[in-house]
């Protein structure tokens, strides 16, 4: 009885299973329709999410990159402007040795003399430093009637005084007047400051007595019978001398050593004449 009990549930078990492939089969048949129709829906939605998905991709890629880009052209910035400052300034720390190189070349040439250097802190009018101010006064031992040396010679003289400050008139000035002298010869003339001539880049040369020898190219300087310069201060060199028309005396121009479109640094000659005129004049 057990065991033909076995044989009626073995037998059952049986026809599930035949019953469960039969359904399997006949299900797969009818989804297969269904599964190409979603394919053919899906694939080309899903590939164009990945087209989306990619291109998204690559835009924040590139955005990255672009961002990395303007940090790095901000950063080489910011280096290009501090190295060009830093040249800047090499380079004015250049021009400001170079020029007190030669202020102490002009100090070495005149070491008879007791000086101090000082700053141009001013300039009153016009297009050259006729009259100019310094950043050195009485409280350093200036006083009026100094000569105030530039450019490898006579720039002009103290004519005020202040505690901290000095004005100085150059010889370029209209109203300047120096008296000087050949150095080869020791033949005296007169130096006179002319702003219009000055254009030019020259001054006057008068009062050369007829048979004096001053000559094109001779270097000029302070004479010893000048009243408020010291003697032996370079001038410039004459140019151009002849006879006037009056045959006793020769006039002619004077080319500077010192340059007044853009001084920067003087030397003050502190000593002074013994007979001074303190105007600053000469006779």
């Amino acid at each position: 009885m057990e065991s033909k009990y076995n044989r009626y549930i073995l037998a059952g078990l049986t026809v599930v299973c035949i019953a469960l492939i039969g359904i399997t089969m006949v299900t797969d048949q009818w989804l297969e329709p269904l599964r190409t129709g979603v394919g053919y829906v899906l694939i080309p939605i899903q590939s164009g999410v990945n087209k989306v998905g990619v291109t998204i991709y690559e835009q924040l890629s590139d955005y990255g990159k672009l961002k990395g880009a303007i940090e790095e052209n901000r950063r080489l910035q910011e280096e290009i402007d501090r190295l060009v400052e830093e040249n800047n300034r090499l380079s004015s720390e250049q021009f400001e040795l170079q020029r007190l190189r030669e202020l102490y070349a002009l100090d070495q040439q005149y070491m008879q003399y007791q000086k101090t250097a000082a700053r141009v802190i001013a300039n009153d009018s016009g297009d050259w430093f006729q009259v100019f101010r310094v950043n050195k006064g009485s409280a350093d031992g200036i006083q009026v009637g100094n000569n105030v040396l530039a450019g490898g010679g006579l720039a002009g003289i103290v004519t005020d005084v202040g505690a901290h400050y000095a004005t100085v008139r150059s010889i370029i000035d209209d109203s300047s007047r120096v008296s000087a002298m050949a150095l080869q010869s020791g033949d005296t003339c007169m130096v006179g400051g002319d702003l219009t001539l000055y254009k030019e880049g020259r001054l006057s040369i008068s009062d050369i007595k007829k048979d004096g020898d001053v000559k094109d190219g001779d270097r000029i300087v302070t004479s010893n019978i000048s009243t408020t310069y010291l003697p032996g201060i370079l001038i410039g060199y004459a140019a151009d001398i002849t006879v006037d028309s009056n045959q006793l005396t020769s006039s002619g121009y004077l080319v500077p050593v010192a340059e007044f479109n853009n001084l920067q640094e003087v030397l003050i000659i502190t000593d002074l004449k013994e007979i001074q005129d303190p105007g600053g004049g000469e006779p």
